[in-house]
């Protein structure tokens, strides 16, 4: 795998080796020791899965404190762009972003360190989007950035009247009222 540091310290795309013949496909989609080698050590503890159609719209979301989390994600099915905020205030990045593309196609994977908030965007008609955190879910934790908070100035690539959401995500904080990440 080819693991490239974005502008973002600490946020990586990760470039798997993919190996096609007639019968199809092979890569290897974690490989720990590699990981550890190029990003660090980070104690995934779950894996979770989504499935989305065309102009969902899930996050910015984070958990806050001791509940945050890392996340490697991935697509299986369909094409997404990836956003991770930097939402820790002493960095020198603070509320830049990083776009990327994720699909089924480019097999990328988008590492997420803690201090983030992320969200994707489904660009084509279905997705299965799926990620490890190194943190368990904790509803007590959970915390939010609206996704078209003009502060981010995020450009996400699809008109935005047909961006579907949650309730939850159109209620949720603007930068400049969100809990953030020392």
């Amino acid at each position: 795998m080819d693991y490239k540091e974005t502008e973002i310290k600490g946020v990586f795309i990760i470039e798997p080796r993919v190996y096609r013949d007639a019968r199809g496909y092979f890569f290897e989609a974690w490989k720990q020791a590699e990981f550890e080698e190029h990003i660090g050590k980070v104690g995934f503890v779950q894996d979770n899965e989504s499935k989305s159609g065309y102009g969902v719209l899930r996050g910015l979301h984070y958990q806050t404190g001791d509940a945050s989390q890392a996340k490697l994600v991935r697509v299986i099915k369909g094409k997404v762009v990836d956003v991770a905020v930097d939402i820790r205030k002493s960095s020198p990045t603070f509320g830049k972003h990083v776009m990327v593309e994720l699909s089924e196609e480019n097999k990328r994977q988008f590492f997420i360190p803690r201090g983030f908030a992320h969200g994707f965007l489904v660009l084509s008609e279905e997705a299965v989007f799926t990620y490890k955190v190194d943190n368990p879910y904790a509803p007590a934790s959970e915390a939010g950035i609206r996704w078209d908070d003009p502060q981010l100035g995020i450009e996400w690539p699809i008109p935005l009247q047909d961006v579907v959401t949650s309730e939850k995500d159109l209620a949720a904080s603007l930068l400049k009222d969100a809990v953030l990440f020392d």
